[in-house]
């Protein structure tokens, strides 16, 4: 399976229903925002700059928001290196080549603390302030590093919190949080994003990368996203570092 085309969504109308979505410039946001701009949302991208160490994804959000049509892509820094905690925040080393069973283990230290917590909230405000109802977000329940902040019932009590929390929604617009890739494995939603076109060697998924933004390829994110891309019998567009396993010579 190849990726179609470059898809060429029209241009949103005015009167199209808006939608944020949160980009991280990584393969699960671009294929969310693929699903919302199908959808006919005109979609404006949500980009958190929250210290994280591997800063080559704020790039590649850039990217994809361009590639896939969104009307406008906002950043906005909150920085939970404040907190630490984290490899991705905190001057902690990125695990490598792990058993692939990371929940058994527990909860790794690539989680961060409160991030998705942090995340919806700033995406429930921005939504009220476009006069939207509509925030999608690529979490994803089956192939990921077992971070709690992903699963359904953190998403149901988060749209619930904002639905109270918000002007908009004691006036009667409750807010949804759209999850379209939930319940997906990661080649079911390369998959998707072929059908839509989505051009994933735009995007970024690495944790630690190299100061070229070289994928490591023995990070969780990588070797899930290289399991992905072979399991839906796509070629991996990936840029590795050179001394990543799997690197093109």
């Amino acid at each position: 399976m190849t990726p179609d085309p470059p898809p060429s969504f029209p241009d949103p109308p005015d009167a199209c229903r808006p939608a944020v979505v949160l980009l991280s410039g990584g393969l699960d946001s671009a294929t969310t925002l693929a699903i919302a701009r199908e959808e006919g949302f005109r979609c404006h991208g949500l980009v958190i700059d929250y210290g994280q160490r591997h800063r080559f994804e704020l790039e590649a959000a850039a990217r994809v928001a361009e590639h896939l049509g969104a009307a406008e892509l906002r950043t906005v820094a909150v920085d939970l290196r404040a907190i630490g905690g984290s490899a991705l925040t905190a001057e902690i080393d990125v695990p490598k080549d792990e058993p692939d069973a990371p929940v058994a283990g527990g909860i790794p230290i690539t989680y961060v603390p409160a991030r998705n917590l942090v995340f919806l909230s700033l995406a429930a405000g921005y939504a009220e302030t476009l006069g939207s109802t509509e925030v999608f977000t690529g979490v994803n329940a089956v192939d990921y590093s077992g971070y709690p902040d992903c699963r359904r019932p953190f998403i149901d009590a988060v749209e619930t919190a904002a639905t109270l929390a918000t002007a908009a929604g004691t006036g009667g617009a409750p807010l949804r949080i759209r999850t379209p890739l939930i319940d997906m494995s990661k080649a079911e939603i390369i998959a998707t994003g072929c059908r839509l076109g989505v051009d994933y060697g735009l995007t970024h998924s690495c944790y630690d990368p190299d100061e070229r933004g070289g994928a490591c390829g023995r990070c969780e994110s990588c070797r899930l996203r290289r399991g992905g891309f072979a399991d839906a019998g796509v070629p991996d567009p990936t840029q590795y570092a050179p001394a990543a396993p799997g690197a093109r010579p």
